[in-house]
């Protein structure tokens, strides 16, 4: 994804378009829909990708009914009756690109939500790319679904046999895979719309073309990842289980454990990456699984140590060090597995964590960021955004500047702006910079130098 727009969501009255990269870093004070904006980027995955429509109340995530996550006004208009949401992307594809003239596409994606009941759904969607199109849309009352094309010739409306038992919005699949049931028959259905000509055998290759390049495999494509703000507390010993992803962490201890026992040569790559990290932080030197059995059935507890000096301290039991510790362990542990997303969401990661290791942290988010691993990142924390701000100056990472988004929420009245913000060469932040933003931390660096 390369811009979130939003409209008529929670405190986003006017259209708002942020600006997304492989690492965005969301910042602002509290209450001004940092998280919600993370909510709206996993409903986006699952209308686009998964053909479903998304929960809003599913963790880590809780945006109420419609009523709760709709604009309300406030004035004797109240809430607006629908609220809308899009992303553009070049890698729509899964990392296939579809270009006309060896330039690559932007492709536009836009959802409508209506109220069902008490919960939002989708009413219709849109994908574009240049002058093709494709829309469809189901009503509330009477199931009706419509579904309408365009290319540079025209637009055609696709008449659908009330016969037909599916609703494609309901349904797991391609996000344009009706066209693969009426595509064949197009060339007699397709009405006309707005003056536009007969459609041609031209006009549906290149809308075949437009589907089978760009949405063919999208639908099986990994989830993304959303962390919880608090992670799950440590336990002396954990009891097998099967590792399922889950925001709070959960399954990290088993799946460390599985790792350990099945996966010799990837644990041993994972382990020293952990390590890297811990030692970079300052939080633990090593880790390790201590197996009470010899069988993937068998009890086990985690345990880290430290160095003094030239010297290996004891080992010790996760729940018997500090806190932070374990409320890192299941993001780091994510970050550099193999089996990472390509899209992570993380709310507050710096929590428990002190000054050290928080940078430690935007470090790892620079290492880590790319193409293929979008990070998107909610923090408070003036330690992470400086690390990436000077590891990027440093060319310390493959992170270039335009690599890396800051977007500023900026509460106004009842509103909230959204600020797309950058980085220079020199990592100063660049971009149309509010001056609220720098008052913020103008404020705060006074407050530390007690002026």
């Amino acid at each position: 994804m390369d811009k979130i727009t939003l409209r008529n969501f929670r405190c986003f009255r006017e259209e708002q378009a942020a600006r997304v990269a492989p690492l965005t870093l969301l910042v602002g004070e509290n209450s001004t829909g940092k998280t919600s904006f993370m909510a709206m980027i996993r409903a986006l995955w699952d209308v686009a990708y998964r053909n479903r429509v998304p929960d809003f109340k599913e963790k880590p995530y809780d945006l109420g009914s419609f009523d709760e996550i709709v604009y309300n006004r406030s004035d004797k208009n109240g809430r607006e009756n629908i609220f809308e949401a899009g992303f553009d992307s070049t890698n729509i594809g899964g990392g296939l690109k579809h270009r006309t003239s060896n330039e690559t596409q932007t492709y536009h994606f836009n959802v409508t939500f209506r109220k069902d009941g008490t919960a939002p759904v989708p009413m219709r969607r849109r994908l574009a790319s240049g002058k093709l199109w494709i829309e469809e849309s189901l009503e509330s009352e009477d199931q009706c679904r419509e579904l309408r094309i365009g290319t540079e010739r025209g637009s055609w409306d696709i008449p659908v046999d009330p016969a037909v038992q599916y609703s494609p919005l309901y349904t797991p699949n391609y996000l344009v895979w009706p066209l693969f049931i009426f595509l064949p028959e197009i060339g007699n259905r397709a009405i006309p719309l707005n003056g536009s000509k007969e459609i041609t055998k031209k006009d549906i290759k290149q809308l075949h073309d437009f589907c089978d390049t760009n949405i063919g495999k999208p639908a099986m494509a990994k989830r993304p990842y959303a962390s919880a703000p608090v992670r799950s507390k440590p336990r002396r010993t954990y009891d097998p289980a099967l590792p399922s992803s889950d925001p709070e962490g959960d399954y990290i201890p088993m799946y460390l454990a599985d790792m350990s026992l099945r996966h010799e040569k990837e644990w041993k790559v994972l382990k020293n990456n952990l390590e890297n990290f811990g030692q970079d932080s300052g939080l633990f030197d090593e880790i390790t699984v201590k197996h009470l059995g010899k069988t993937l059935g068998s009890p086990f507890q985690l345990q880290i140590r430290k160095f003094e000096g030239r010297r290996k301290g004891p080992w010790r039991n996760l729940i018997d060090v500090g806190y932070g510790v374990s409320q890192i362990l299941p993001l780091i542990a994510e970050l550099l597995s193999q089996d990472m997303p390509p899209l992570i969401l993380l709310q507050q990661p710096e929590v428990h964590l002190h000054p050290s290791a928080r940078a430690s942290l935007g470090s790892l988010f620079c290492q880590v960021a790319a193409p293929n691993h979008q990070l998107i990142v909610e923090t408070h924390s003036d330690y992470i955004l400086d690390r990436v701000r000077m590891e990027v100056r440093d060319n310390n990472v493959p992170l270039k500047p335009e690599d890396v988004s800051i977007l500023f929420f900026e509460r106004r009245a009842q509103d909230v702006c959204i600020h797309s913000l950058g980085l220079d060469k020199e990592g100063n932040i660049s971009g149309d910079v509010p001056p609220n933003y720098r008052n913020f931390f103008m404020e705060e660096s006074q407050r530390l130098w007690g002026l």
